[in-house]
């Protein structure tokens, strides 16, 4: 988490010199909170969200329950918010890395999600995932604007995929351009 936050401050003063903002993330009180109030640095030091033994994970670290006490009416959350609010958010962030030519193919995006990020193979991977949606890629717009109105504008679908999804493509390799 050290490493989180040094990168954060940096792309957070690089933003601001450049002139085009910081968009805090939710996350950045966790990793505040988890490295000043509980000195909790994470797993290279042996205390993080969990507990090490001998360099391996053991459990999750006792406090954590009593440090980040659970919501007061957890069937006020919604499974398949939480199990899509982690799916569209690696797979917006991908459309971005291909619209930026840091993806160069279909393939690569999706076997280096399975293997890289520990995107779910079931998913056939990020690109795939965004292709087989319900309602393929205009389904998928569709409800990253829902995720984004409840939870925020991270969750905006990029421009090209919203213009992909009005002409009614997919992500094949034939429709990654290299930058």
């Amino acid at each position: 988490m050290k490493l989180m936050r040094k990168i954060r401050i940096a792309a957070h003063e690089a933003a601001d010199s450049s002139g085009s903002g910081w968009d805090a993330h939710p996350s950045e009180v966790v990793i505040d909170r988890m490295l000043d109030e509980f000195e909790r640095p994470g797993r290279l030091e042996g205390k993080g969200f969990y507990e090490y033994a001998d360099g391996k994970r053991t459990n999750l670290w006792p406090g954590l329950r009593e440090a980040f006490p659970p919501i007061a009416d957890p069937s006020a959350l919604s499974l398949q918010d939480l199990e899509e609010r982690m799916l569209f958010i690696e797979a917006l962030e991908s459309v971005k890395c291909v619209d930026e030519g840091v993806i160069e193919s279909v393939a690569d995006a999706n076997i280096g999600s399975i293997f890289g990020i520990g995107f779910p193979a079931w998913t056939g991977g990020v690109l795939q995932y965004i292709n087989g949606y319900d309602g393929g890629i205009a389904g998928f717009v569709a409800r990253a604007r829902e995720l984004a109105v409840t939870y925020g504008d991270r969750f905006d679908p990029p421009a090209s995929l919203v213009e992909r999804a009005e002409r009614g493509e997919t992500f094949s390799d034939e429709l990654v351009v290299t930058a």
